[in-house]
């Protein structure tokens, strides 16, 4: 099966930067009016023709990229809890900050040192979570996957940096 992975377009947070909004509760923000547009130009990519089913990751900005998409091309799409973004803090306490768990995360590759004082997602353990969620869709020949940058590169490459919008091709 061909998965074509793209990442969401651009997200706008300030809406839930005024609710003051921690967690699981920063991942309502929705597209920008630009990545509104990116999410329009990709769904004419020539790479999405043919393909049997879009599917998206649950948290806004992937999810509206997606339903732009899905309009745009005519090609039904199905929601995936487990294509959800990394977290920063696998007991949403959050009781940290998320950039500096971010920070510690890219610094060590994605792998949590032990006397780290954070609890966020390993990297291996977004590579399985996300190669779970693919192997699924073997079935099918072409599968577009709208999700986010670290989910992406958990099969592609760590040090792969995606665009809004960007895109990547897996055969799975």
């Amino acid at each position: 099966m061909k998965a074509i992975l793209i990442r969401h377009g651009e997200p706008n947070y300030e809406n839930v930067r005024k609710w003051g909004k921690i967690g699981l509760g920063f991942e309502l923000g929705e597209l920008t009016e630009l990545g509104e547009k990116q999410a329009f130009d990709r769904a004419k990519d020539e790479r999405l023709k043919d393909a049997d089913l879009i599917v998206s990751s649950p948290y806004t900005r992937a999810l509206q990229t997606a339903a732009i998409i899905s309009k745009e091309t005519g090609i039904d799409l199905k929601v995936e809890v487990e294509l959800h973004e990394w977290f920063p803090d696998l007991e949403f306490i959050y009781d940290y900050g998320v950039f500096d768990a971010s920070s510690e995360y890219f610094s060590f590759g994605g792998i949590r040192p032990k006397d780290s004082k954070f609890r966020y997602e390993e990297y291996e353990t977004i590579k399985k979570r996300v190669r779970k969620v693919l192997e699924k869709y073997k079935k099918y020949n072409k599968v577009i996957f709208v999700c986010h940058g670290l989910v992406m590169n958990s099969q592609t490459d760590f040090e792969d940096r995606i665009e809004h919008c960007g895109v990547r091709e897996v055969i799975i």
